[in-house]
């Protein structure tokens, strides 16, 4: 038995969200709430994160969007032998809001993938790149998908449904290592052999 963990950024994922198609779709999903959704608080958000890990049966995944994606690095970083993979969507950039030095700049040691845009107003591609190859995830880029929320046309996401699932089929418990950012572009509609890019690290 596992626990999927929904972890939303700023004012919460709404009823049209991704986050929430995903709530709806996946059986042992769990919300991450905050007590205050507008006060962007790395050590409260991550607190409450960490407090749904604690609280979780079994191993735990996480789907974490924007700073969402910050507050569950933080958490999962001290809770490595609880998570069992994680997915950071559109994480937002860390120096926006002054809070790059407190996160994890190692791989977590689980398996992970961060998944950005071309033109997201939040964070760089660069910058989440560079994320990427500090967690030791692997990096998606979906080109022009802006902050990959309802606003940019991602309410029901089936890609990145099967995103999380190939993720989940990993079942590894060894670091994905960085990849080469001079080749980021990656279709999420083509199965991703998890097998052969851990035997080529």
């Amino acid at each position: 038995m596992s626990t999927t963990l929904i972890v939303p950024g700023l004012h919460g994922s709404g009823p049209t969200h991704w986050q929430s198609w995903f709530e709806g779709l996946i059986p042992d999903a769990v919300r991450v709430e905050q007590s205050d959704w507008i006060d962007p608080h790395l050590p409260r958000w991550a607190g409450a994160v960490r407090c749904e890990i604690e609280r979780a049966r079994g191993p735990v995944w996480i789907v974490a969007h924007s700073f969402g994606s910050l507050a569950a690095a933080h958490a999962a970083w001290e809770y490595r032998d609880r998570v069992a993979g994680a997915m950071f969507v559109a994480p937002a950039d860390p120096d926006k809001f002054g809070i790059a030095d407190t996160l994890p700049d190692q791989p977590f040691g689980f398996p992970s993938v961060v998944v950005a845009s071309t033109n997201d107003p939040w964070v760089r591609l660069t910058k989440a790149a560079l994320w990427a190859e500090r967690w030791g995830s692997r990096f998606v880029n979906l080109g022009a998908a802006g902050h990959i929320n309802v606003d940019s046309g991602h309410g029901p996401w089936p890609e990145g449904l099967e995103l999380f699932k190939q993720l989940q089929r990993t079942q590894s418990d060894v670091p994905l290592g960085s990849l080469d950012t001079d080749a980021l572009r990656v279709p999420v509609s083509k199965p991703f052999d998890w097998g052969s890019y851990l035997r080529d690290r």
